[in-house]
């Protein structure tokens, strides 16, 4: 599960990286954005099937 939420943070900074308009403070915020977005998600979801697990 952590490996994937790396793979995730990885492709996120390598596409933010990628923009070349941008100062890099701003870029790694986004990153950083992006990344607590994607563990939050994982979180909820992991959440939701756990309760699932417990309920049945």
């Amino acid at each position: 599960m952590k490996k994937l939420v790396f793979m995730f943070v990885a492709i996120a900074a390598i596409s933010f990286a990628s923009c070349g308009e941008q100062k890099p403070a701003q870029v790694a915020e986004e990153v950083v954005d992006s990344a607590a977005a994607v563990v939050d998600s994982l979180i909820d979801s992991a959440a939701v099937a756990v309760d699932s697990a417990i309920a049945q």
